[in-house]
C-alpha cells in the first residue's frame, strides 16, 4: 500500500475514532432531557452562582433538551439538616436528577474535625442516598468545596478524608459521585502559581472571599467545572475540516458545512452548529485562564488546509475572532472564545452565550423571589396571584432561553491578512 494510501486510510481512522468518542461523550452526559435538576447544599449552593453556569451551559451544549433548574442551597446547613427538608424542597419539586454538596458546616469550619461529626455526616450522605433511590431520582454525591488552606496540607486533611468516605459510601450505595475537591484544588495550584508572579495583591485571583471559606465569582466557576466534568458533561462542541484548495468539506461533526467558495486570498463558508460553546462575559475570559474548560470542556473547532503561507484573519457573522498563520489554521484552532477584541463578543455564539448568561440570571431571581415570597409573605392577601405572575414571569424567561440556545447558521470568512498585527494564540 502506498504511503499516500496509507495516510488517508490513517486520517479515516482518526475520523471514525472521534465520532466514536463524541457520540459516547455526549450519551454519558448525566443531565437527561426532560430532567428537573435541583442544587442541593449550603451557602456556597445558596450563593445561586455554580448552578447558573451548569444551567448555561447546558442550554446551549444541548439546546434540544427541555430541563428545569432548582436551587436548594440553605446557608449554614450541614448534611444532616438537610435531611429534614428533602420532601418539600427536593421530592416535592419533581427532582429527577439532585448534586449534593456538603462537609465544611458538618465539621464547624474544622473547630468540630472529630469522629463524632464525621460519622453524623457519613450516616446523613448514606440516607440521602436511599431515600434518592425510593423515589428514584438520580443523586450524584459531591466532596465539599475547597478552603483557602494550603492544597498539600488540605490534601491530607480531615474533610478530604471525610469527604472520599462519604463519596464511598454513596458509590457503594449505587450513587453517582463528584470530586469536587481534587479538581478545585489543581485550580488552586495555578492560582497560587500566578500569584506568585504578581507583586500586586490587588491583581491576585483569589477562589475565597476573606474568611476562606466562602468562594469568589472565580471559586464558583471552579466549582461549576468540577460538577460539569463529574456529571460527564462532554468537551465537543462541534468541529470541521475545510480544504481551502479544493473549497470543499473535509469532515465535520456535530455541524453542517454549506456554501463553500474559494477566494483570492482564502476560503468562505456557512457553519451550522448542532449546538454552542460557553460563553459568560468579561469575567469569563479573563479569569478563566485558571480553569481548563476551553481544553476540557469547550472545543469549538475549526480546521483549514491547503492555505498558502502566510497570516490569515477568521471572521464570523462579520465579526474578526483573531489572526493565526496557515500552520496553526491547518492544526486546528478553538474559535469557542475568540475575539480580536477581549472587550466585545467574538463569534455570535459567544453573543448568544453572554445574553443567554442574563436571562439565566433573570429566570433565577424570579424563581428566588417566588421562594422568599412564600416564605416570607405567607400571610400577604394577594400571595396566590404573586405567585402565578412570578410563575408565568419564569415560564416567559424559560422560552427566551431556549429560544436562544438555538444556533444559526453563521457566515465565516478566512481570509489574509496583510495588517502588521501580532497573532492570536488560540483560545
Amino acid at each position: 500500500m502506498s504511503r499516500k494510501l496509507l495516510s488517508a486510510r490513517t486520517h479515516q481512522i482518526c475520523v471514525m475514532v472521534l465520532m466514536i468518542s463524541l457520540s459516547i461523550a455526549r450519551a454519558e452526559f448525566a443531565i437527561r432531557d426532560g430532567d428537573t435538576v435541583v442544587f442541593l447544599g449550603d451557602s456556597i449552593t445558596a450563593a445561586r452562582q455554580y448552578g447558573k453556569i451548569i444551567e448555561t451551559y447546558t442550554l446551549l451544549r444541548f439546546p434540544e433538551r427541555k430541563v428545569r433548574f432548582i436551587n436548594a442551597g440553605k446557608g449554614g446547613e450541614t448534611a444532616e439538616g438537610s435531611l429534614e427538608r428533602l420532601e418539600k424542597d427536593v421530592f416535592g419539586q419533581g427532582a429527577t436528577l439532585v448534586t449534593v454538596a456538603y462537609g465544611v458546616n458538618d465539621i464547624g469550619w474544622g473547630f468540630k474535625a472529630d469522629e463524632a461529626h464525621k460519622q453524623a455526616y457519613l450516616k446523613a450522605i448514606g440516607e440521602i442516598v436511599e431515600r434518592c433511590k425510593q423515589r428514584g431520582v438520580r443523586a450524584f454525591i459531591c466532596s465539599a468545596a475547597i478552603t483557602s488552606e494550603d492544597p498539600d496540607k488540605a490534601e491530607q486533611g480531615f474533610l478530604q478524608k471525610m469527604c472520599d468516605d462519604g463519596l464511598a459510601l454513596a458509590n457503594a450505595k449505587g450513587a453517582g459521585t463528584i470530586d469536587v475537591q481534587r479538581s478545585m484544588r489543581a485550580v488552586q495550584r495555578r492560582v497560587l502559581a500566578a500569584n506568585a508572579k504578581e507583586s500586586d495583591k490587588a491583581k491576585q485571583a483569589r477562589l475565597h472571599v476573606e474568611d476562606g471559606v466562602h468562594l469568589t465569582e472565580l471559586g464558583q466557576m471552579a466549582m461549576a467545572f468540577a460538577i460539569l466534568k463529574g456529571l460527564g458533561a462532554p468537551a465537543e462542541v462541534s468541529a470541521a475540516t475545510i480544504d481551502a484548495r479544493a473549497a470543499n468539506v473535509v469532515v465535520t461533526e456535530s455541524c453542517r458545512i454549506s456554501r463553500v467558495q474559494r477566494q483570492a486570498d482564502g476560503v468562505s463558508f456557512t457553519r451550522t452548529d448542532d449546538r454552542l460553546p460557553l460563553n459568560l462575559g468579561l469575567f469569563w475570559t479573563v479569569e478563566g485562564r485558571f480553569i481548563p474548560f476551553s481544553d476540557e470542556l469547550n472545543s469549538y473547532l475549526l480546521v483549514v488546509t491547503n492555505l498558502a503561507e502566510g497570516q490569515y484573519e477568521v471572521l464570523a457573522g462579520e465579526r474578526l475572532l483573531g489572526k493565526w498563520n496557515a500552520r496553526d489554521l491547518a492544526s486546528g484552532v478553538n474559535l469557542a472564545s475568540a475575539s480580536a477584541d477581549p472587550w466585545q463578543p467574538g463569534g455570535p455564539w459567544d453573543a448568544q452565550g453572554q445574553a443567554l448568561k442574563v436571562l439565566t440570571d433573570a429566570r433565577d431571581d424570579i424563581e428566588f423571589a417566588r421562594r422568599e415570597m412564600e416564605r416570607t409573605l405567607n400571610t400577604h392577601p394577594r400571595l396566590p396571584a404573586l405567585r402565578a405572575r412570578s410563575s408565568a414571569i419564569e415560564q416567559s424567561l424559560i422560552k427566551l432561553q431556549r429560544e436562544l440556545s438555538q444556533p444559526v447558521p453563521v457566515a465565516f470568512v478566512v481570509r489574509e491578512s496583510t495588517a502588521l498585527q501580532p497573532i492570536h494564540p488560540n483560545h
